[in-house]
């Protein structure tokens, strides 16, 4: 299977999806500096703004509401913004990384190449989000729900420093085909009807790198088909039903580990 093999309908509906009016607020090209004064005055509400090329670094914008806004190629990295609401909101090449987006809201938003290395997205829900060749290098995604989103090209690498870590989190039919997540924490992950077709689990060579951690993942009905999983920590998973066609298998610890026929490994 090639990437043009892969079915983007849904990348190109969920685009479709993202819709916003900045006319009917009547507000447009907003600055940084206003959006910080009107929410220290007390607004939370900047929804259906157009916000392109924004620079909001550094800022404290906790439980602001930037849904349906345009938000493309704007900055956002190393600011608080736990708990914000971007459905539906365009945030294609945006920059966040570093910043504070714990249960943060990304439902449908649309985040094709954004930078989000090193931020913290713990608990968010990011369902059905777009994040085609997304950075999430060294992000913390413990607990987040990624269902149904789409990560087709995205890179999950570790940073120098930090591991991304996507242990516990919801990936339940998510599209990771081609994606770089060489030594990415997913243990107890939920991938179960996931896609991860050539994707590149298997261990990463560079000084200092860990294997990939899928331990007690539920991968039933995943798609694992010429997927790199060399070296990977399958222990205890669940693999029923998962297509494992020209899969690289080469040193991975399938220990306990349920295979695709149902029978446990020893």
């Amino acid at each position: 299977m090639s990437l043009q093999d892969i079915d983007l309908d849904s990348s190109s509906r969920l685009t479709r999806r993202v819709r916003f009016n900045a006319s009917e607020r009547g507000e447009m090209n907003m600055d940084g500096k206003e959006i910080q004064q009107r929410y220290e005055a007390g607004d939370r509400d900047f929804s259906g703004l157009r916000l392109v090329e924004i620079d909001l670094l550094k800022l404290d914008l906790r439980e602001a509401n930037f849904s349906r806004s345009d938000l493309r190629q704007s900055r956002l990295g190393r600011s608080h913004l736990g708990g914000a609401d971007f459905t539906y909101s365009n945030l294609s090449e945006a920059i966040l990384w570093g910043s504070d987006l714990r249960d943060a809201n990304f439902a449908n938003a649309e985040l094709r190449e954004a930078d989000l290395s090193g931020a913290i997205l713990s608990d968010a829900a990011l369902t059905h989000a777009n994040f085609i060749k997304a950075s999430f290098g060294g992000a913390n995604l413990v607990g987040a729900d990624l269902s149904g989103a789409l990560l087709i090209d995205a890179d999950l690498r570790p940073t120098a420093d930090q591991r991304t870590d996507l242990g516990q989190a919801n990936l339940k039919g998510a599209n990771l085909s081609y994606g770089l997540l060489s030594g990415v924490v997913l243990r107890n992950a939920n991938l179960a009807n996931a896609q991860l077709c050539r994707a590149k689990l298997g261990k990463d060579y560079r000084p200092g790198s860990f294997p990939t951690d899928l331990s007690g993942a539920n991968l039933q009905g995943a798609d694992l088909s010429y997927a790199d999983l060399s070296g990977v920590n399958l222990k205890g998973a669940d693999l029923t039903g998962a297509d494992l066609t020209g899969a690289i298998l080469n040193q991975a610890n399938l220990h306990d580990a349920i295979m695709p026929d149902g029978s446990r490994h020893q």
